[in-house]
């Protein structure tokens, strides 16, 4: 099963048909990793933005542009972009046109896949923070999916650490990384790079036998 609280109450979502889950899909949207491969080179930057509002036939040709330019306003991006495309920018840019996309619709609930691992470190902290900022604005709930532990230390409350497809571990941030329980966690976090080369990392090999039963 795959519960969702949706604005109607919980709803399974491997039990609805195409009808309901497409009107489901306006409270869930998606932030994919490569912003350039998620953006459809033909259109422009408003189109792109706009397009969520046209298959859920939200609002008239001029509401779709104020909303259009609102939004890119909130993700910090001049409106007079509205008119070019997407290898026009950086990809620090072109990753805040696909958070405008997922936002667009004033969903419940983001995906985060990989959102800031195709951009330098110092681009990553501004989409991060971005987010952040928008997560209090809209009230969003967040799955953040990332393998770099201090950008998940940065943005997540809660985390869920994954070994071959099943979930070891799950609780708050910083009891997680302050006292992992689970074997391959803690191997995960002794693999952390050191900023200072003078401290000798020791990294905790995980043996795979080690870990009994998935908590």
């Amino acid at each position: 099963s795959i519960r969702f609280h949706s604005a109607n109450g919980l709803v399974d979502l491997a039990q609805v048909n195409g009808k309901e889950l497409k009107t489901l899909r306006r409270d869930m949207q998606m932030i994919f990793q490569d912003p350039m491969a998620s953006l459809n080179p033909r259109m422009t930057v408003g189109e792109i933005i706009a397009e969520p509002l046209l298959i859920h036939g939200i609002g008239s040709r001029a509401e779709r542009e104020a909303q259009v330019a609102e939004m890119l306003t909130k993700v910090g991006l001049p409106t007079n972009i509205r008119h070019r495309y997407p290898h026009a920018f950086s990809g620090g840019q072109r990753q805040r046109i696909s958070i405008a996309r997922a936002l667009i619709l004033r969903p419940r609930f983001v995906v985060c896949d990989e959102a800031v691992s195709a951009l330098d470190v110092s681009v990553q902290a501004q989409v991060i923070n971005l987010l952040r900022d928008l997560q209090e604005e809209f009230q969003l709930t967040y799955i953040f999916v990332s393998h770099d532990l201090s950008v998940v230390r940065h943005i997540s409350n809660r985390v869920a650490v994954m070994y071959f497809g099943k979930i070891v571990e799950l609780g708050a941030t910083e009891e997680l990384f302050d006292s992992p329980q689970h074997p391959y966690t803690r191997s995960l976090l002794s693999a952390i790079p050191q900023p200072d080369p003078r401290k000798k990392m020791k990294i905790i090999p995980y043996q795979p036998e080690q870990s009994g039963n998935c908590v």
